[in-house]
């Protein structure tokens, strides 16, 4: 009778600790939206940015790329600040750094405090690039974890889709007023970020590390499947944090770490690892490394140019084409989201990628017979082109785009995983860096369809 009615009793608080996670990884997953958003806003800015303070292609370039390696500087210092301050107020602390990188920009009277303005706000992108898929990893139950930890490139998407919408919305705005809405404007998304975080629980994790037994009881409670996952969840944190197992209590004296704790993180995963844990390593900075190589930031931030190029001349016609992109690659992040757990990671990267390939190829097929026909309109090659385009966005969302963030979070075992997620955020943004830098001159020396032939091998 009692085992009967035992099915009863745990189901519906399985249900209900899902919805628990999954609330609060939105909440962490929104900070991605800040980087979305600065990607999908100066791919249109840029336009006007460059008549309005009469800049170089070169100094453009590096004005959309620099963002990237100004992150490098939030990414290395997120875990050392949520180490001490809790994951969750350092989401706080990158959404307040982002606010006023975007109202330096906004306000921006030159070259040189726009610049300023993208390393303030790069460096809180670092931060939220960062703790975004630590803290929903740690947070999250194995059975939704895949799913979850998903979220940061889904609002990366969504942030990405923003900014065009924000382009398109004031591109008809005076030139000298338009450009700095659409990039101040960015900083109301960091106002309400840093307030709906407030009400999110710390990361079990960190409590524990900070001897706080009872309240991590208390969140892995909430957010694990059943009784006997939240207790192999805090006997494995326990035991990563130095805490011997039959040490209990509401608060307990955790075992300070040794001076050279740090340089004991180092040594096993960079100086000196095993082979199974250099094989780790490698493939979790591989993933960022060719999720940037694939040329994924240069079709987005330059997606006005690529469309120009197939011979859309007008801006209004631009930016709603490039609206397209950003609406097609949100639709299918979120396809992918409901597919990680349920297809499995390999066969989507594996397919992604080949699709990735094909339509890189077409693309730059497409741009390659425009160039050649300067004087005339080839509608196929047109057709082509914005077809590809729409494909391989279409192809990266559904596979590398979010398999990237969740592979490089779950790979790490515990005791590493804070530096290995910084070496891939670091890998990812100076990859990205470097083809946002190189774009345009690499264009030029090459053509535009030769720069994508590039890329698609």
């Amino acid at each position: 009778m009692a085992s009967a009615a035992l099915p009863e009793a745990v189901e519906p608080k399985k249900k209900g600790n899902v919805r628990f996670a999954f609330a609060c990884a939105i909440l962490a997953s929104m900070t991605s939206i800040l980087l979305g958003y600065d990607i999908g806003v100066m791919s249109g800015a840029s336009l006007y940015i460059k008549k309005d303070l009469n800049i170089s292609d070169v100094q453009l370039e590096v004005l959309m790329g620099i963002l990237n390696v100004y992150s490098l500087v939030g990414s290395f210092a997120a875990g050392r600040t949520s180490d001490w301050i809790g994951r969750r107020y350092t989401i706080v602390f990158a959404a307040v750094i982002f606010f006023a990188g975007a109202f330096l920009m906004g306000f921006a009277v030159n070259y040189a405090m726009l610049m300023f303005g993208r390393f303030v706000a790069g460096v809180g992108v670092g931060y939220a690039l960062m703790i975004a898929p630590v803290y929903t990893a740690e947070l999250s139950p194995a059975s939704a974890r895949g799913f979850l930890t998903s979220f940061p490139e889904v609002f990366i998407n969504f942030g990405i889709l923003l900014g065009y919408v924000s382009n398109y919305a004031f591109s008809r705005l005076p030139l000298r007023l338009g450009w700095r809405v659409m990039l101040g404007i960015g900083a109301a998304p960091s106002v309400v970020l840093a307030l709906m975080v407030l009400g999110m629980p710390e990361s079990p994790r960190w409590l524990v590390m900070k001897g706080r037994l009872a309240d991590a009881k208390v969140v892995l409670g909430k957010t694990s499947d059943t009784p006997e996952e939240a207790a192999e969840r805090l006997a494995d944190i326990k035991a990563a944090a130095g805490i011997p197992a039959e040490l209990d209590g509401d608060v307990v004296a955790v075992p300070r770490r040794e001076s050279n704790e740090e340089a004991r993180v180092w040594k096993e995963l960079i100086l000196s690892p095993t082979p199974a844990v250099r094989r780790i390593l490698l493939s979790g900075l591989g993933i960022h490394f060719f999720q940037q190589a694939s040329g994924i930031d240069a079709v987005v931030l330059y997606s006005p140019r690529v469309f120009k190029s197939a011979g859309i001349t007008s801006d209004n016609k631009l930016l709603g084409t490039t609206c397209a992109v950003g609406v097609t690659k949100t639709l299918f992040i979120l396809v992918a989201t409901f597919l990680l757990d349920k297809v499995g990671r390999r066969p989507l990267l594996l397919s992604s990628v080949a699709g990735m390939i094909f339509s890189l190829a077409g693309l730059a097929t497409g741009l390659t017979v425009i160039g050649h026909h300067p004087d005339a309109k080839v509608p196929w090659a047109i057709g082509v082109a914005i077809a590809s385009t729409m494909a391989y966005v279409a192809f990266f969302s559904i596979g590398l785009g979010p398999i990237t963030w969740v592979y490089s979070s779950e790979i790490f075992p515990l005791q590493v995983r804070a530096l290995g997620c910084a070496l891939g955020v670091a890998t990812n943004r100076v990859t990205s860096g470097v083809i946002s830098m190189t774009f345009i001159s690499l264009s030029n020396a090459i053509t535009i369809g030769g720069a994508f032939f590039l890329a698609a091998n």
